[in-house]
């Protein structure tokens, strides 16, 4: 390759990457939207050592609306176990979440009954377009002296 030709190739490259949008997280998602469902992985246990030992964790899920203007409505929180079988409907009618408003939904570490695979769906919608929820699950445990800690941020998905 010659230099004129490195140079052409270095320019069309710098000019594609100055014209083209940055590029965004498989889970990320700009702009506004008026409802989604979204899907937020959670584990009531993980699995460690050699044997596979389960180590038990409590879930909080986390829902926040971070729209500073516009409402929201939660229609529905639903957990799911690892085979997939409703576990728990957590709504019976809906909740309003108010501008920057957050709520929360504990499983307790003793209770192993969605697996290392559980998920909650959650639904939402508005009647004015609104910037997305925040829904994210944060699992935390402690066996003999050692701790665990870490988070899981809900996608959406199509139904």
């Amino acid at each position: 390759m010659t230099k004129s030709q490195f140079f052409t190739c270095l320019i069309i490259l710098l000019s594609i990457c100055y014209y083209s949008p940055l590029p965004l997280r498989a889970d990320e998602k700009t702009g506004l939207s008026d409802g989604q469902s979204i899907y937020v992985p959670v584990y009531s246990y993980i699995y460690s050592g050699n044997r596979e030992q389960p180590f038990l964790l409590t879930v909080t899920l986390s829902i926040r609306n971070i729209d500073p203007r516009q409402q929201i409505e939660i229609s529905v929180i639903d957990y799911y176990a690892t085979q997939g079988k409703l576990l728990k409907k957590y709504l019976d009618k809906p909740v309003i979440l108010k501008p920057l408003e957050s709520l929360r939904y504990i499983i307790p570490e003793k209770d192993k009954s969605g697996g290392s695979g559980a998920n909650f769906i959650v639904e939402w919608k508005s009647g004015h377009f609104a910037n997305p929820p925040i829904v994210e699950s944060i699992m935390i445990g402690t066996q003999n002296q050692q701790g665990v800690s870490f988070t899981s941020r809900g996608r959406e998905i199509i139904k």
